[in-house]
């Protein structure tokens, strides 16, 4: 402890030295696992969303629509600069909801991408494909990454992308499939978690209303290695079935509603 504070000279200040924090690194956590942690998810604000509501408990200040929010930090990123992700993992699924207000606003059931679920479903006038017990499936790609902040720390986190967005997840994996590199034995894929990707948001519209909707661009390679690793054990975990996702009805967090 003798190391941890320090006496500033000519004064009777202590200074505390953060380095001690790293001699005593993962004490106190015991023995968490990934079924211990909350995976937040990156979801844009749109009109109705609490958290641009000043009355509203769940308000951030400076939150508008548009805006990218993590459901488990409560920050706030503008739509128009981006965050930049490392896509780390992407896993396709079906998801059977109830109507808002005749559910718990957890999905009623979750069925894996080789199911045929959508066979014994019926389109409705609002395009949501409904079963014959009332629920509706939404067709949801999880895109599983690392936000890196501008100091350089990540943190992991999930984009469920479903109706309109689904062609931004398309053109997303397209862009991850579609990437080759040059290596010893010729051209290869490298792995999803090697490149860094920009989001932002943009203006959307159809004739069932307005909204905003994701803009991805590739920005480069990952260029720090600690990054890398992290990346590539957040993929591990994922494939392995370790990283367990809590998905609920959107508008009871955030307020999103994208039209189909």
């Amino acid at each position: 402890m003798a190391n941890a504070v320090k006496k500033k000279e000519g004064t009777n200040i202590t200074q505390f030295d953060p380095s001690i924090f790293e001699k005593d690194a993962n004490q106190g956590l015991g023995n968490l696992g990934m079924d211990d942690l909350a995976i937040p998810f990156l979801r844009i604000l749109s009109d109705t969303s609490p958290q641009i509501k000043k009355r509203d408990p769940l308000y951030i200040e400076g939150a508008e629509s548009g805006m990218i929010y993590n459901t488990l930090t409560k920050e706030v990123y503008d739509g128009e600069v981006g965050v930049k992700v490392i896509p780390c993992a992407y896993q396709r699924q079906y998801i059977e909801w109830a109507d808002r207000g005749e559910g718990s606003g957890a999905p009623v059931n979750i069925y894996p991408a080789e199911s045929d679920i959508l066979s014994k479903t019926t389109r409705d006038d609002q395009k949501k494909d409904r079963l014959p017990n009332g629920n509706y499936i939404e067709d949801t790609a999880n895109h599983y990454c690392l936000v890196i902040g501008n100091d350089g720390t990540s943190s992991q986190v999930l984009l469920a992308m479903k109706s309109t967005q689904r062609k931004k997840s398309k053109r997303w994996n397209s862009l991850m499939l579609g990437l080759k590199l040059k290596g010893a034995n010729g051209l290869f894929t490298p792995p999803s978690y090697s490149h860094v990707y920009l989001l932002k948001t943009i203006a959307e519209s159809n004739n069932l209303g307005e909204w905003f909707g994701w803009d991805i661009t590739r920005v480069g390679p990952v260029e720090d290695v600690d990054t890398y690793h992290a990346a590539k054990a957040f993929a591990e975990s994922v494939a392995k079935g370790e990283v367990k996702v809590k998905h609920e009805d959107e508008d009871v967090d955030s307020g999103e509603k994208t039209p189909y």
